[in-house]
């Protein structure tokens, strides 16, 4: 991991954290682009905060944590978007909370304070709401019928089975299957079930 800070001070704190725990490492300034989670110590969350982190990393893969000393005036979906994945309050700071988000973010997980947690909800519900449901989309990627039809295929269902289950004609139900393993590279029906359960779909 990396850690950026603009006061000298909080950073050495921070390393030494990192040091103190066998489990972490930091990178050299030198290499942070390889960093897989980079720590940034910020005053402000807001607008110049999140320039701040696409200039520390452009790799798609990267996840940040941030550490904030007064408010959050940035838009939570925004971060997310970034790779934001973890935020610590600096007033509430403990080592071992820090090394325990480090670790939770190693494995792919995140950490939000609660306020934030609820924000980004929110915005997520808003979305599905009033910009994909209009459409008949979902955030998955995979329309309620396509899920319908996964769902069917996973228990073993033929094509006029799915049809009659679903009131739709066997054409259609062939059309809806190789329209989602088009859409999301599947490879065949069996791809297409595994990648519905792994997303959590069925």
């Amino acid at each position: 991991m990396a850690i950026h800070s603009p006061d000298p001070i909080i950073r050495a704190g921070l390393v030494s954290y990192v040091r103190d725990d066998r489990r972490t490492c930091e990178v050299p300034p030198d290499k942070q682009q390889e960093a897989d989670v980079i720590v940034v110590a910020v005053e402000n969350a807001d607008a110049a905060a999140l320039e701040l982190l696409s200039s520390l990393s452009d790799r798609p893969d990267v996840c940040f944590a941030l550490i904030v000393g007064n408010q959050w005036q940035a838009d939570i979906s925004a971060a997310v978007d970034r790779g934001v994945r973890a935020v610590l309050w600096r007033d509430s700071f403990s080592p071992a909370g820090f090394i325990r988000t480090l670790l939770a973010l190693a494995e792919g997980g995140g950490s939000l304070p609660h306020t934030l947690q609820g924000a980004l909800m929110q915005r997520i519900q808003w979305v599905q709401r009033e910009v994909l449901d209009p459409r008949g989309l979902a955030a998955s990627g995979i329309a309620p019928r396509e899920v319908d039809v996964l769902r069917l295929v996973a228990d073993g269902k033929e094509f006029a089975e799915i049809a009659t289950k679903l009131s739709y004609s066997e054409r259609t139900v062939k059309y809806i299957l190789y329209g989602v393993m088009k859409r999301m590279r599947l490879r065949n029906r069996a791809h297409a079930v595994s990648y519905a359960i792994r997303a959590g779909l069925i």
